[in-house]
């Protein structure tokens, strides 16, 4: 069976992402000096105040989820659903916080919201589903 190509989209995200917090954690192990934890914020949502080894534990996780999207395993859709819900429900105080005024902040923070948004409802549909059976 085909893979479709939003799943491949959204698998890549998952893999650079993976690959993003990897170099963060790998080089935060090396160098603790060399980089801030809060350039994982984005992904993490508070979660990168736990160090390195929690950028690297997710990571491996977005990984694991990359991977298994590109191969179509159904287990791997659920795990990016939850992890897209998980995102937008953490950063409902990042938005909430950023509404204060009309600034860039809102407009990245309301952008990440609705691709992970769009993340759900694209593996959500049926038709998305029935391909990884």
């Amino acid at each position: 069976m085909e893979r479709p190509s939003g799943v491949t989209a959204i698998a890549i995200a998952f893999l650079l992402s993976s690959a993003y917090l990897a170099i963060l954690g790998l080089v935060r192990l090396i160098a603790p000096e060399a980089v801030r934890l809060s350039l994982a914020a984005p992904l993490l949502h508070g979660l990168e105040i736990f160090g390195p080894y929690m950028l690297l534990l997710v990571g491996a996780t977005f990984c694991l989820v990359g991977y298994g999207l590109l191969r179509l395993n159904n287990l791997a859709r659920r795990a990016a659903i939850i992890l897209a819900v998980a995102g937008v429900v953490l950063l409902i105080a990042k938005v909430s916080a950023d509404a204060a005024e009309l600034s860039l902040r809102l407009l990245l923070a309301g952008l990440a919201v609705m691709v992970r948004v769009v993340i759900v409802w694209y593996l959500w549909q049926s038709s998305t589903a029935e391909k990884f059976h």
